[in-house]
């Protein structure tokens, strides 16, 4: 099979087009052809060196979709065919609080999707979504799945509460914001670029703010009202998580699944326990969050928004489309 191979840490013309064997899969293993796979920044870390636990050779991609062409054992046998999209969480375990010791995420230290062919647990299979395309199917699982157990699992978004997205442009970011939407909740958006702001109101963001812009934390205070904040879904940190806190009103919650701005700096605990607030982290999701996700897209008829499509021979390219962090929504590769 044809795939996106990387051999050591560099610039994205690192990702090598080449040949590799097929994967073959063991006992309670599926092999899918895939249609599609797309781009995350944990791609990005890994290709640049700047993430845990690489091992090298390894093919990237943690989100696929496409359809089952053999399985391992007997009693999978009826996905053959199927199409499908694959679940990237690997060995959550048993605890649904909490991941495994054991658990990882497609695309290292296991190969991952950026490939013709993919071996995979069978049970990380699911039915793919009937109203989406290949193309939006595999912009779905590793965002999608992060994102709704930010909002849903751990946050408890409920409709009539007002919520405030940070990173709005950014898989993760846009797909909370359209689930928080489908719950019946208002959503705020926050971003350093006005174009993204105005293309998330089209998605149904009450209102979005900059934050290069002067006293930003007033404007919000001002879209929102007297209600106030109930809950913020954050991927940014640093200073981002002191202004959240400051803005949620008594009783909110702070969900943070990321800190791309790193650590907290001058944070003031008093507004934590005054307030009454609750802090909760959130990392990736737990099987029955995937299959609850992809059943929530199905019944609001959610799509996800595909930002551009490569071909998989021009990884490199879509690599640098990311780091360029223009993007607004998933960088998907077609594969043929």
């Amino acid at each position: 099979m044809k795939a996106i191979v990387l051999h050591e840490a560099g610039e994205p013309e690192a990702l090598r087009y080449e040949d590799v064997p097929d994967p073959k899969p063991g006992k309670g293993e599926a092999v899918v052809r895939l249609h599609a796979a797309a781009l995350n920044h944990r791609d990005v870390w890994i290709r640049t060196g700047k993430y845990a636990g690489i091992r090298l050779p390894i093919i990237l991609g943690s989100d696929g979709a496409g359809e089952v062409v053999a399985v391992g054992s007997e009693e999978d046998a009826s996905w053959i065919g199927k199409s499908v999209v694959i679940n990237p969480t690997l060995e959550w375990g048993n605890d649904p609080h909490v991941q495994s010791s054991t658990f990882r995420i497609l695309g290292l230290p296991d190969d991952g999707t950026y490939a013709q062919l993919v071996k995979i647990p069978a049970a990380n299979l699911f039915p793919k979504p009937p109203h989406l395309s290949f193309e939006e199917a595999a912009a779905i699982p590793l965002a999608s799945v992060t994102a709704y157990r930010a909002v849903v699992t751990r946050g408890q978004v409920q409709s009539g509460e007002t919520v405030l997205v940070t990173g709005i442009g950014g898989g993760v970011a846009l797909s909370a914001l359209q689930i928080a939407k489908s719950l019946g909740a208002k959503v705020i958006v926050i971003s350093g670029n006005d174009e993204k702001l105005k293309r998330a109101q089209t998605l149904g963001a009450h209102g979005g703010v900059n934050y290069h812009s002067e006293n930003w934390g007033n404007t919000i205070r001002s879209l929102v009202g007297e209600d106030g904040i109930d809950v913020v879904i954050d991927s940014v940190g640093g200073e981002m998580f002191n202004i959240g806190i400051d803005l949620l009103k008594p009783g909110g919650r702070f969900v943070s699944y990321g800190s791309t701005t790193g650590n907290v700096g001058n944070l003031t605990l008093r507004r934590i326990f005054w307030k009454q607030l609750t802090v909760l982290g959130s990392t990736m999701g737990t099987p029955e969050d995937f299959s609850a996700m992809l059943q929530l897209y199905e019944r609001k008829a959610i799509q996800p928004v595909v930002d551009s499509v490569f071909p998989l021979k021009k990884a490199s390219e879509a690599h640098r489309r990311m780091e360029q962090a223009s993007q607004f929504g998933k960088i998907v590769l077609k594969i043929e």
